[in-house]
């Protein structure tokens, strides 16, 4: 009883719910989804938006987690 009492004592407080959990991870799930999307315009789409081939293919290969905070919102 005193080693789980003691534990409790200096386990971490997290202040994140498990829905910020669950929506950060979702919306990180559909920015992969658009990435790969963006990879497979052909290039009068990719030159509609402005980006090149090139480009498209290098934003389509980053992880999931390299993302700027405010895309995530």
């Amino acid at each position: 009883m005193a080693i789980s009492i003691r534990a409790a004592r200096f386990a971490p407080q997290f202040k994140i719910s498990i829905s910020t959990i669950i929506h950060n991870v979702l919306n990180r799930i559909k920015m992969q989804r658009s990435r790969h999307r963006l990879s497979q315009l052909d290039a009068k789409a990719l030159r509609d938006i402005g980006l090149s081939q090139a480009e498209a293919n290098r934003e389509a290969q980053k992880p999931i987690w390299d993302a700027p905070n405010h895309w995530l919102k």
